[in-house]
């Protein structure tokens, strides 16, 4: 009973079946100063860990919310180097965690324009999965002006990693519009959905989309957002929630710097997936 209120995949320990998991949502409110952002996000990565979070997830643009646009390119980092990889290495391994880095400026070949690259790194420091944002954001509305293409270059390749936790699928923000991403990673039971929504796109859009993708999927989507002012004027929408395979919003933070924290159960992600097995009836026509 139903009780609860081109693909590139990384293969790692068989998942454990039957299990719980604390995870962790992290939500900021970055600014320009790298330094600053990492500071922030480790008071933050402590409060999570202190819940038993064992997977914590930090937003999209983590380690910097520049004045301008072209503000990344100047921090941007070669794949394997640089100040924000080594303290997402360093602080998994230190705490023992599974750690996200919603999304880190890397190196891309074209001189003007970087990657959004969301990284994942296990308990040891190791990383083990690189997704490149795919869909890039583009959004003309009033004063709202929005163009990633500009600066950052699309990815190619659909994400999907095996950790001991389950399978997890990767996206970042925009991403969410776009359901067909998460068919092509195939049966994943996490998904994760690092985000910086804008305050206007959030207040209409942010929660049905994430309900959606986890009803569709029948997955856990781990969702955390920057939300509040930031120094370069922009307001985003924040509510960083965790939800489950039925589309309950397990916990949620509207407004401000702060973790989400949530336990997984496998087991009851099991019987939705029983009760109810929509992943299977999936057809593609003609049947």
């Amino acid at each position: 009973m139903l009780n609860h209120s081109g693909i590139f995949s990384k293969h790692l320990p068989e998942k454990e079946n039957n299990c719980t998991l604390r995870v962790a949502a992290i939500q900021m409110a970055s600014g320009p100063s790298v330094s600053a952002n990492l500071e922030e996000a480790l008071r933050l990565i402590e409060l999570a860990v202190s819940q038993e979070a064992k997977l914590v997830a930090l937003p999209e643009y983590f380690c910097i919310m520049g004045l301008r646009d072209t503000d990344k390119l100047s921090v941007r980092e070669q794949p394997g180097e640089g100040m924000v990889q080594s303290f997402l290495s360093e602080t998994a391994k230190r705490f023992g965690i599974w750690l996200v880095g919603g999304s880190v400026p890397l190196e891309s070949p074209v001189p003007d324009k970087v990657y959004n690259s969301c990284l994942v790194y296990d308990h040891e420091g190791r990383q083990v999965a690189r997704y490149d944002k795919i869909h890039l954001f583009g959004l003309e509305m009033g004063e709202e002006r929005f163009a990633e293409e500009k600066t950052i270059k699309a990815g190619d390749k659909v994400v999907a990693v095996d950790s001991p936790f389950g399978r997890i699928g990767l996206s970042i923000c925009y991403d969410l519009r776009f359901p067909e991403l998460y068919r092509l990673m195939g049966k994943v039971d996490i998904i994760l959905a690092p985000s910086a929504f804008t305050a206007i796109t959030g207040k209409a859009h942010w929660e049905t989309l994430i309900r959606a993708r986890a009803i569709e999927n029948q997955a856990y989507v781990i969702a955390p957002a920057q939300g509040g002012f930031h120094v370069n004027g922009r307001e985003t929408n924040g509510d960083s929630m965790i939800v489950d395979p039925w589309g309950v919003v397990i916990d949620r933070l509207a407004r401000g710097p702060g973790v989400v924290v949530a336990t997984l159960d496998r087991a009851y992600q099991s019987s939705v997936r029983a009760s109810l097995p929509a992943l299977e009836h999936r057809c593609l026509y003609p049947c």
